[in-house]
């Protein structure tokens, strides 16, 4: 049986099953996270995703990539076992993220496959910078998690870019000593950095050499961030993009 790097199977993976929603929260005005309930637990890796597919009554299907936000579940409590926590954002006319973000419902199902991935996936044993614009903080916040339940925090650094505080995911969980937020339209008062596009200034006091390098978010923010990850002196081979695209 085929395998990922870091030894989760793909025949498993890819069957769909019939996830229940637990319970659902805003993490802000434009994004949603759902705690989804699986049939079958599964292990996965942080950085890796689930595809959620919608059936319209007509045999219409829809469906659409999210990251896995929580952190890897083994021997923990938040999630329990064989829950799943995956963020959406909602995007214009996205016939997808439009129906998980405004109409599902704890109690509701829906079918899902995965984990997948893992080229971008994070074992939680190695140091690691990860740097994510927008909605693309998704999947490293599964790693920052893992870091702190393990007693590995000094093991990540994360910065994350966002357009102003109310576009910030988990605002109050994200905050500490191991992440860094930058604002590019509109800082809060009494920050430290005026607003602004992430800069060789940003990363440069975090690059400890030697660690890989997770850069997530839209083709632009990657482009961008990669080309100050290099500036900033880490190899290029050491870099791994995940680029959101505009689908919804």
């Amino acid at each position: 049986m085929s395998t990922t790097p870091y030894g989760t199977t793909h025949r498993a993976t890819l069957r769909w099953q019939d996830a229940v929603v637990r319970s659902v929260r805003d993490e802000t005005r434009s994004a949603r996270t759902l705690r989804l309930e699986l049939p079958t637990a599964r292990p996965h890796l942080a950085g890796q995703h689930y595809v959620v597919r919608l059936t319209a009554p007509d045999g219409y299907t829809a469906s659409r990539s999210y990251s896995v936000a929580s952190a890897p579940a083994d021997g923990f409590d938040e999630p329990p076992v064989g829950h799943i926590e995956l963020t959406v954002e909602r995007l214009a006319d996205g016939e997808v993220s439009g129906y998980l973000c405004d109409v599902v419902e704890p109690g509701d199902e829906l079918e899902v496959r995965g984990p997948i991935g893992g080229f971008f996936a994070w074992a939680g044993t190695s140091p690691a910078l990860l740097v994510g614009g927008g909605s693309g903080v998704v999947p490293l916040m599964s790693m920052l998690r893992q870091a702190r339940l393990t007693g590995r925090a000094d093991l990540v650094r994360l910065v994350v870019s966002a357009r102003s505080p109310q576009d910030l995911y988990y605002a109050e969980e994200i905050v500490g000593p191991q992440t860094t937020v930058l604002y590019t339209r509109q800082a809060p008062p009494g920050a430290g950095r005026a607003a602004g596009r992430l800069a060789v200034a940003d990363l440069a006091g975090l690059v400890r050499g030697g660690e890989d390098v997770y850069v997530c978010g839209s083709p632009g923010f990657a482009d961008a961030a990669t080309a100050v990850l290099v500036e900033a002196g880490v190899p290029v081979p050491a870099i791994r993009v995940e680029r959101f695209g505009p689908t919804g």
